[in-house]
């Protein structure tokens, strides 16, 4: 007896380390994720390009099995062939066991007659999701290494030279994104800061993402006026990129000794310049938009940063950022953000604003690629 309730206990207390180790990372917050937001992800992302609005005219036991019709269409065309038709035949096998299950209760042979069908099924569908599984990890795999080149191809986050201070970061939605900035200081002392931001998410966007940064380095490097660079890039980005693809983008050119900057605005959110006085400033002049159209031409702009201002030049991924409710974190809460924390350094600026954004959003994963870069003029 003594034996057997050691093995009892130690059976207990490896079935409990497993359940630790299994669960020991899931937090509320997790799972109630799962059931809302990712949800609502999932099914959006499987509807894509579905016209829904019609269902909304419905009944809601109508609407709720044509939503289900919908979502079990475009999930199983999004299968591959093989694995399309062996989720079909789980299917039916497991509406047969259930059948044959429902006619057999209160009989003697029940078991027989409805569970082989859905314990095929079973093993059916997770061999499909094993499968799943395992292509999603190892493009997941794939998507790490992209994220490491990608990192690495931006600056180092600060730049600190006499007269300036610099600090940049970019935190994609996904593994890899679409937002990138850049910090290059010119042998003259003068100092470039680029951000832009390409139309999308993921892959698709990290790759325009290379493209764009490696053609504009190559382009600083003929000592171009800021307006006649845009427009090559622009023409550059016309030719390579996708017709349904644009670029957003701010270039600016910095003289610490004078705090003069000239800069152009390619369809980007509007840089802001928050005086020493409190007061904000936007920086608006440029253009449209880089591969919209490939004649189009920009203007530079011009404004003389004083000692102690700062610059605030970022991605709409922070002022587009929702709270629960659907309200956006908007320019005003993030010149709430910058105004409460003018009197740290830049790098401690930059992290306040991404605490506030996440605050604001009750949740550490973003919708949007998020990018911020600060430079202050020290004197």
């Amino acid at each position: 007896m003594r034996g057997s309730g050691a093995r009892i206990r130690n059976l207990g207390a490896r079935s409990w380390d497993f359940f630790d180790t299994y669960t020991r990372d899931v937090t509320a917050e997790d799972l109630q994720r799962l059931f809302t937001r990712d949800t609502r992800d999932a099914y959006r992302f499987f509807t894509r390009g579905v016209q829904t609005d019609g269902f909304k005219a419905l009944s809601w036991h109508k609407r709720l099995l044509a939503e289900a019709r919908v979502l079990f269409v475009a999930f199983t065309m999004k299968l591959s062939p093989a694995r399309r038709v062996v989720y079909g035949v789980a299917l039916v096998l497991a509406i047969i066991g259930l059948f044959n299950l429902a006619q057999g209760i209160g009989g003697d042979g029940w078991f027989h007659r409805g569970t082989m069908p859905l314990l095929l099924a079973f093993v059916i569908m997770n061999l499909l999701v094993l499968l799943e599984v395992a292509d999603r990890l190892s493009l997941k795999n794939d998507l790490e290494i992209a994220r490491g080149i990608q990192q690495a191809m931006l600056p180092k986050p600060g730049f600190t030279a006499p007269g300036v201070e610099t600090f940049g970061m970019s935190r994609p939605a996904n593994t890899v994104g679409g937002d990138f900035y850049d910090i290059l200081p010119l042998e003259d002392g003068r100092l470039i800061i680029a951000l832009g931001d390409v139309a999308g998410k993921g892959s698709p966007a990290a790759l325009l993402m290379a493209l764009l940064l490696a053609m504009l380095r190559t382009l600083v490097e003929e000592q171009l006026e800021p307006d006649d660079l845009v427009t090559r890039l622009n023409v550059q980005v016309c030719r390579h990129a996708p017709g349904t693809r644009f670029i957003t983008l701010f270039y600016a050119v910095f003289t610490p000794s004078t705090g003069e900057m000239t800069f152009v605005n390619a369809g980007h959110t509007h840089p802001l310049v928050v005086r020493a006085t409190g007061m904000t400033e936007r920086l608006k002049d440029g253009g449209i938009a880089l591969g919209m159209f490939d004649h189009s031409t920009y203007r530079t702009g011009h404004v003389v940063i004083q000692p102690n201002e700062l610059v605030a030049v970022y991605s709409d991924g922070i002022t587009e950022a929702e709270n629960p409710n659907g309200q956006p974190f908007d320019e005003e809460g993030l010149e709430s953000a910058l105004s409460h924390n003018l009197d740290q350094s830049v790098s401690a600026i930059g992290a306040a604003v991404v605490r506030a954004v996440e605050q604001h959003t009750a949740d550490t994963r973003l919708a949007d690629d998020l990018t911020i870069l600060l430079l202050r003029r020290t004197h």
